[in-house]
């Protein structure tokens, strides 16, 4: 296990508009505000894209990422960490349930999933505190890594 320790620095309540898009429309409010590390809770509903569901086998390696489209517009509840890529700008990654006519489908959004008629989100900043994404060859998944 790795861990660093920070504080809760500013606190976002941002609304998303049909079509915009996750999580890049994320990625750059926070890149707009000055926010280089934070959590995020998102709410509202999602109408289209894909989600990863999973790796197609769970021994291989790099991972072969299963994919689900988004059939029509879906309940979402999701939270994601944001943190520095290796371009030093935000990059989000986060996990949502979106549910549909009592079925669940419940994944990684990937970048194009687009927010149906409003998402709400907050967005905590957290302050004092050192992490990045770092690409690990092995995944090929940029990994979480805090620095303490």
């Amino acid at each position: 296990m790795k861990a660093t320790q920070g504080q809760i620095g500013r606190v976002f309540v941002i609304r998303l508009e049909d079509g915009d898009e996750l999580p890049g429309c994320i990625e750059q409010f926070a890149l707009d505000n000055g926010v280089s590390v934070g959590q995020v809770i998102l709410v509202g509903g999602i109408g289209g894209g894909e989600v990863v569901v999973g790796p197609r086998h769970s021994d291989a390696m790099p991972p072969d990422p299963m994919l689900l489209p988004v059939d029509g517009a879906h309940e979402v509840v999701g939270v994601g960490v944001l943190a520095p890529g290796a371009d030093g700008k935000p990059a989000l990654h986060i996990h949502a349930a979106l549910g549909r006519s009592g079925n669940t489908l419940t994944g990684c959004l990937r970048p194009g999933v687009s927010a149906w008629l409003v998402g709400e989100v907050i967005l905590y900043e957290i302050t004092g505190t050192r992490a990045r994404r770092v690409f690990d060859s092995a995944s090929e998944f940029s990994l979480l890594e805090p620095e303490g």
